[in-house]
């Protein structure tokens, strides 16, 4: 589609849409760096709310509801949980390189999203920075709208609380096939041999059961008595039974509690492909065993999958239930990526239960759609009652939300106001960062060069994941064909420069070529 003024004028109700019962509405728009007032926000939260309790992120704030014959005025906020998860992206690729079309069931266009780098301003210390922007999609109105939230990178020093790592290892059957197990053993290897003279370490082993191989261990000097023994035990690894995931994961949380550091990082880190077949196999009945332990020793779950044949249901689920985040490795290119570049991000917090509202103004947005984040809504009302569960989140994260937003013919002045809030990992006091964009910040042409290129990438990776998942007959609004992707990636990844994006073409491609 082309690039002319809005259509026909008509006035347009705002559209609202459920999917499995949740809100699937909401939008931002913008198109300037936005860090303004932030504070705490803990006085936002009234008794009535504290009163009312949690409700669960799937049903739909009161003010949609129709009430006495009448219809309701649509609600014009927008509520999520921050996701960092990118391991939908990462086995996509996987099953794409083994010429297969990934199930529509395991692409998330979030985790596409997020799993490209951005260049979104950082914040000075502790919090977030909010950045947005956007352009149009086409002729009939629609813009995307691209919303930034960054948290400052870790020191250049490399200096971060200590971390108390429990490595729950799945070394079931299923696991000998390569790319698993070996793979797992070259990570952790790789690992050992980052980790710092006040780190600690643990390891539990599952099969059809469990058992902890090490327990909470200072990891001491390089080249010392632990590193050795760490690796000596990692390499006697082998394959053997069934898949009692739930015993894996009660033994780790165990450990992890038993081995627990007073201001350190304590965190249980999954490695597995996620297929339980004896057992607890759901993960509600898995993390109900132990939530006291998350709960009061602030013990986070951080999910690496491995295999071509993974449960990626299942370890989305027990990570977001455990306040954490999953990845995929499918190469050592890729655990190296994990566990060397990426270590800090995946083992520090610098947010606790981070969520994001957009509040619009009607005036001036007529249709709006987030795009993605589907099992991640919260409740509107929701949003500063702290018991709610939001995203963990730590240094060098980048969140991305794209939003098409539809803006009422003539529309003017202010668009939306996005809030970011979030708790303190130490203190847990909340904290909010807040920006508000305008009309006028849409109007450039989403393929065109005069628009970031870190934008286009987002774009291209959400509708990418559109594309793969199916998840609607009905394209989001400005989707090209994966043959026109296609060339708008392949041209990205040129201008770029960006190895990333460059895998993001190959993709792009080979889905193309199986669709055809």
């Amino acid at each position: 589609m082309g690039n002319g003024p809005d259509g026909t004028g008509m006035r347009i109700r705002v559209r609202l849409r459920r999917r499995g019962g949740a809100l699937l509405a909401a939008g931002l728009v913008g198109g300037l760096l936005l860090t303004g007032c932030g504070g705490p926000g803990g006085a936002a939260d009234s008794a009535d709310s504290k009163a009312r309790g949690p409700r669960a992120a799937d049903e739909p704030a009161a003010s949609v509801a129709p009430s006495a014959g009448k219809e309701a005025a649509p609600d014009y906020r927008s509520t999520f949980a921050l996701d960092v998860d990118t391991a939908s992206y990462g086995y996509a690729r996987r099953t794409l390189d083994e010429g297969r079309l990934p199930e529509p069931g395991t692409v998330r266009p979030e985790e596409f999203v997020n799993s490209f780098r951005q260049n979104y301003p950082r914040p000075e210390g502790n919090g977030f920075s909010v950045t947005v922007d956007g352009a149009r999609t086409g002729e009939d109105g629609w813009r995307l709208m691209r919303v930034g939230l960054a948290t400052a990178q870790a020191p250049a020093s490399g200096e971060r609380p200590p971390a108390a790592l429990t490595f729950v290892i799945d070394i079931s059957g299923s696991m000998g096939e390569p790319g698993r197990l070996d793979l797992v053993k070259t990570s952790l290897s790789t690992l050992t041999g980052q980790l710092r003279a006040d780190d600690s370490i643990a390891l539990v082993t599952f099969s059809d059961e469990a058992r902890t191989v090490l327990p909470m261990t200072r990891i001491g000097r390089p080249g010392g008595e632990v590193r050795e023994r760490v690796r000596n035990a990692v390499d006697t690894l082998e394959p053997t039974d069934s898949t009692n995931l739930g015993a894996g994961i009660r033994t780790g949380y165990a450990t992890a509690v038993e081995g627990a550091r007073s201001g350190a990082t304590n965190r249980v880190v999954l490695l597995s492909d996620a297929l339980a077949n004896t057992g607890d196999t759901d993960a509600d009945s898995i993390l109900e065993r132990i939530a006291k332990a998350r709960r009061d020793h602030g013990i986070t779950l951080f999910g690496v999958g491995v295999g071509s044949d993974y449960g990626d249901a299942l370890m989305e689920q027990l990570t977001n239930k455990g306040d954490g985040n999953t990845t995929y490795v499918s190469s050592p290119s890729d655990a190296r990526k994990v566990f060397v570049q990426q270590l800090p991000t995946n083992v520090e917090l610098r947010a606790r239960d981070a969520k994001a509202q957009v509040v619009f103004d009607r005036d001036a947005v007529a249709e709006f759609k987030l795009l993605g984040y589907d099992d991640r809504r919260v409740a509107n009302d929701d949003f500063r009652d702290d018991r709610v569960d939001g995203g963990e989140i730590g240094p060098g994260h980048t969140v991305t939300a794209l939003y098409a937003v539809k803006l009422r013919d003539g529309a003017e002045g202010e668009v939306a106001t996005a809030t970011v809030r979030w708790l303190d990992p130490s203190s847990r006091a909340p904290r909010e960062q807040s920006g508000s964009v305008a009309v006028s910040a849409l109007n450039g042409s989403l393929w065109s060069h005069g628009t970031t290129p870190r934008l286009r990438v987002s774009a291209a990776a959400a509708y990418f994941a559109h594309r793969l998942g199916g998840a609607s007959d009905e394209p989001f609004p400005g989707e090209p064909s994966l043959g026109r992707l296609s060339a708008y990636v392949g041209a990205l990844a040129d201008e770029t420069e960006d190895s990333d994006v460059r895998a993001l073409a190959k993709s792009v491609r080979q889905a193309d070529q199986l669709r055809q």
